[in-house]
C-alpha cells in the first residue's frame, strides 16, 4: 500500500490543490494528514490563497482516502465541517510489520516521546521542518519522520509531503523533487 503523508496545510487552497495533485500523480492509496488543516494559527502569517472553505471542499471530496490526527489548530468546529475524523490525538498504525505512532507533534515529539519501543517509528508534523532520521532514546533506537509543511515550510525547506511505500519514506517538494529519503 502506498501512503502519502502531509502536514500543516493551514487553510491554503493553493497548496492543498498542489498536495492533492501530487496525491493523484503518485497514485497513493491513503492520505495521512498530521493536523493543522484549516486555521493558519496565531504564530503564522496567512499562507498563499488562504481559503479554508475551499480546503474543506477539496478534502471532503476524498474523505474515504484520509486518516487524520488533530493538530494544535484543530477544534470541534473544524470537525463539524470536515467529513472525516480529525480529533484523534494520535493514530497507531502497523505497516509492513512496523509500528508507527502518528501525531501532530505539539504534545508528543522527539523531545517528549509517547510510549515507544526500540524499532518503532514516530511520525509527526507541527515544526514545519522536515526530518527522516534514526534517534537514540531511552527506549532504544527509533526512527523520527516529519514530512515538513505543505503550505508554510520553515528553516529554508521547500513546501513538502512524503510518500511511504515498500519500507521507504521519501520526502518530496511539491515540485516533485526528492528532498530526503530513509529506508525504514
Amino acid at each position: 500500500m502506498k501512503w502519502m503523508i502531509a502536514s500543516d496545510i493551514h487553510g491554503s487552497e493553493y497548496y492543498c490543490r498542489k498536495m492533492l495533485e501530487a496525491f493523484y500523480d503518485e497514485k497513493a492509496d491513503r492520505l495521512l494528514l498530521l493536523g493543522d488543516i484549516l486555521y493558519h494559527g496565531p504564530r503564522n502569517d496567512l499562507p498563499r490563497d488562504y481559503n479554508p472553505k475551499r480546503v474543506i471542499e477539496l478534502l471532503n471530496g476524498i474523505q474515504s482516502h484520509i486518516l487524520c490526527v488533530r493538530g494544535n489548530c484543530e477544534t470541534e468546529v473544524d470537525q463539524m465541517v470536515l467529513q472525516f475524523p480529525i480529533l484523534a490525538d494520535y493514530a497507531l498504525l502497523v505497516l509492513d510489520g512496523k509500528t508507527f505512532y502518528a501525531t501532530h507533534g505539539h504534545v508528543f515529539n522527539q523531545d517528549h516521546l509517547p510510549p515507544m519501543q526500540a524499532g518503532d517509528i514516530l511520525v509527526h508534523g507541527h515544526t514545519h521542518l522536515l526530518k527522516a532520521e534514526k534517534a537514540e532514546t531511552e527506549c532504544g533506537t527509533i526512527t523520527v519522520l516529519n514530512p515538513g509543511s505543505v503550505s508554510i515550510p520553515k528553516g529554508g525547506n521547500p513546501n513538502t509531503y512524503a510518500i511511504l511505500e515498500d519500507g521507504i519514506f521519501t520526502i518530496y517538494s511539491l515540485d516533485g523533487e526528492v528532498v530526503k529519503e530513509i529506508k525504514l
